[in-house]
């Protein structure tokens, strides 16, 4: 940065190419993270003619080119641990821990690991905050902001100093370096100098009392090193007869000695630093112990992370789905669901009432909170109809808007009445539903789904836009979710992005359902509808369809929908399996 405060120019472009690239792999980060196959082109030749002119964003892709995407994505977001382990924690990780972290084979486990590691060093682990991990952040925003030089100042000598040990106790600055009267310690005697700081810690865990840290500017340029060296501050170190010692100045040493014996100093005898080489074993220790990574304070918790949740556990399941708002906001719905069976009841005046604590938090890679919540869900039962309603569930939901991004999701669930506690966390990919292409919402399979009262219209559990959408939660084992045959099945989606024809300033799409047999992989049920039988709709189109359990036979079922927008020409089908009773 210039002195002015103005980035050069030739920074600000570099900028600006880097953001261009950038923005490639963030155009197609939707596709990834929903998993469907969002591009499937035509001819390019019939592209052209429906289209003369099209933004290359929204061009239809081949296969080839998805492929390139796809990996491009993937770089992305391995970037994104990349950057946590060599730029977020590069000072403050182990060995040990860097070395567990680089064997982890997927993000889950990366996630977790991450949480892990903040949770091992967090001062206050019953409370919500990480003291430890907002002042680490702040030490780096704080070296950026003081000591960049060329680099950004947490790759500095001085940044990584500062935010490994925090702020010295003490510092003694010579910004212009100049006239320096030696302390007897380091010879006596007058000279001038380079820039230098002296960074005094009057005690380090780890390292010992009066820690002194010496950095030096020799290029004159604000890169100060860290040194182990206290003569190499002396701008007049090399010339013949100039910035001599005290006992130089007596005639009682000459100057060409303190580069004939060795060691890490060339400081000169004086009359109290007869020990010189002694003490050099003892900086050198010294500084063996300050390039270490911090020691972690609170091993005792180690276990307790590692496991959280041995014995009592509270067994639930977790569905989490995504809905655009905005372009850069996204309503992600939490549905949390408890068998009636897991949760223990206790008799008040002839009625069975369970209760149920639920607390939920999302937090990006980094360790920065975006959203909570908690709750408590009670559930009472005639007396003579609990054994009957053991099956039933439970569902609590909860709507939190997030910017798109990659985060974590972790929900604690507590059964007051028995005191057992469940756990569960899982890496949460929030999409961007961006206006470069075709895309689409989770595909909900509902078991309630009808419109509100205009009154209620945005508000309430399960009500997206104008309808109660209640989803059925898949069980943690990976089973799908059921019906039974005297139930009605629900299908909600949302589509974005359609395109919109220049002439009609209409879209133009048509929209498959089909419910496919899995064991035959045939259809037992399809149709079709358009946009133009759907009268008045925009570049959004809301899905929503129902049918009774009772056509399909007992069996397991995927139910496909695939968007065909005209236009465009491109397409998405996202599907989602479900079991008939």
């Amino acid at each position: 940065m210039s002195q002015d405060g103005n980035f050069p120019r030739h920074l600000l472009l570099s900028i600006a190419l880097i953001f261009s690239f950038l923005a490639v792999p963030a155009a197609f980060a939707q596709s990834a993270a929903s998993g469907s196959d969002n591009n499937k082109p035509e001819a390019a030749n019939s592209q052209k003619k429906t289209q003369p002119e099209v933004d290359p964003l929204s061009r239809p892709l081949s296969e080839k080119q998805r492929r390139a995407n796809e990996k491009a994505l993937h770089r992305e977001l391995q970037e994104t641990y990349k950057k946590w382990l060599e730029q977020d924690v590069r000072y403050i990780i182990g060995d040990e821990e860097r070395s567990a972290f680089m064997k982890l084979s997927n993000d889950e486990e990366r996630d977790q690991f991450i949480e892990q590691f903040w949770l091992r060093r967090d001062p206050t682990p019953d409370t919500e905050e990480n003291e430890y991990n907002e002042e680490h952040y702040r030490r780096i925003a704080y070296a950026n902001e003081h000591f960049a030089a060329g680099i950004p100042g947490w790759r500095t000598d001085r940044g990584r100093m500062y935010i490994m040990y925090g702020p010295a106790d003490e510092i003694e600055s010579h910004p212009s370096g100049g006239s320096y009267e030696r302390p007897m310690e380091e010879g006596g005697g007058s000279t001038s100098t380079y820039p230098f700081e002296d960074w005094r810690y009057r005690y380090i865990e780890g390292i010992g009392q009066e820690v002194i840290i010496e950095f030096v500017d020799t290029c004159m340029c604000g890169d100060y090193h860290m040194t182990l060296d206290r003569s190499e501050k002396d701008a007049l170190l090399y010339t013949p007869n100039a910035g001599l010692t005290l006992y130089e100045q007596m005639g009682m040493a000459n100057k060409t000695s303190r580069f004939n014996g060795g060691g890490l100093e060339r400081l000169g005898v004086g009359p109290f630093n007869q020990d010189l080489q002694t003490k050099q074993f003892d900086r050198l220790e010294q500084f063996a112990k300050l390039n270490k990574p911090p020691a972690v304070k609170f091993k005792d918790l180690e276990e307790i992370v590692s496991h959280k949740i041995t014995v009592n556990l509270m067994p639930f399941d977790v569905r989490a789905d995504f809905v655009k708002v905005t372009s850069d906001t996204v309503l992600t719905p939490i549905t949390i669901q408890v068998k009636n069976r897991d949760i223990t009841f206790v008799n008040k005046e002839g009625v069975q009432r369970g209760t149920v604590n639920i607390f939920g938090r999302v937090a990006t890679l980094s360790g920065r909170i975006a959203q909570t919540f908690e709750d408590t869900v009670q559930v009472d039962v005639p007396a003579e109809l609990l054994p009957k309603t053991a099956e039933n569930s439970q569902v609590y939901w909860k709507a939190l808007p997030l910017r798109p991004g990659h985060y974590r999701l972790d929900v604690v669930v507590k059964d007051v009445n028995g005191d057992r506690v469940g756990n569960w966390s899982k890496s949460l990919m929030v999409p961007d539903f961006g206006d470069e292409r075709l895309t689409n919402s989770s595909l909900i399979v509902a078991d309630q789904m009808y419109p509100v009262a205009t009154k209620d219209i945005g508000t309430g559990s399960f009500v997206i836009g104008t309808m109660k959408v209640r989803p059925r939660v898949p069980s943690a084992d990976g089973k799908p979710i059921s019906f039974k045959r005297n139930q009605k099945m629900n299908f909600w989606m949302q589509v974005y992005n359609l395109s919109v024809d220049e002439k009609t300033h209409k879209p133009s799409a048509t929209f498959e359902y089909d419910v496919v047999n899995t064991a035959t992989n045939k259809a037992v049920v399809h149709t079709t509808e358009s946009t133009e039988q759907m009268g008045n709709v925009g570049d959004q189109v809301t899905l929503q369809k129902s049918l009774s359990a009772s056509n399909l036979e007992p069996g397991s079922y995927r139910i496909e929908i695939k968007v065909n927008d005209n236009i465009s020409k491109q397409t998405v089908d996202p599907t989602a399996t479900f079991t008939v009773e």
